[in-house]
């Protein structure tokens, strides 16, 4: 599992530089090769901040602060969908499943994610998915509830 550590040794492998700082704003935020991550989050929000700054690392190209642009507000999905398959991913909920996880609370727990994070991912794969969608044995439902069924052959 990946920790806000594996996080940052990541982002210095690429040369970025991370500090944590007053943003009024927004929680993370990254401009050229430094990182903002806002003073006081837990360690579980800084992780998902993170994931998703890499994310706008890995898959923007330039300032996307203004969010009225369309570009730009395809690019902020960008980096937060990097960050949902990151952290949570379809074989992440399917191993919470295998490890007992019966709420979100648990789930979020499990994965090590905030339960925020983990609603908003949830509705990223509900809007791409469908109510459900099929991995390997499992199917995992969006709608009305997460659950997970494993197939019987």
């Amino acid at each position: 599992m990946t920790t806000y550590e594996d996080l940052l040794m990541e982002a210095d492998y690429h040369n970025l530089v991370t500090k944590e700082k007053e943003l009024p704003i927004s929680k993370g935020r990254i401009k050229g090769n430094r990182i903002a991550i806002k003073k006081g989050l837990t360690e579980k929000e800084k992780k998902c901040v993170m994931a998703e700054e890499l994310g706008h690392y890995y898959t923007g190209i330039g300032n996307i602060l203004d969010l009225s642009n369309v570009s730009n507000r395809k690019q902020e999905l960008q980096g937060r969908i990097y960050s949902y398959n990151r952290l949570v991913g379809l074989m992440g909920i399917i191993d919470a499943y295998k490890h007992n996880c019966q709420s979100v609370s648990e789930t979020a727990e499990f994965l090590d994610v905030t339960e925020e994070f983990f609603h908003e991912a949830i509705l990223y794969y509900r809007s791409k998915y469908g109510s459900s969608t099929t991995v390997d044995n499992y199917t995992i439902f969006f709608d009305p509830y997460v659950a997970v069924l494993e197939l019987v052959r």
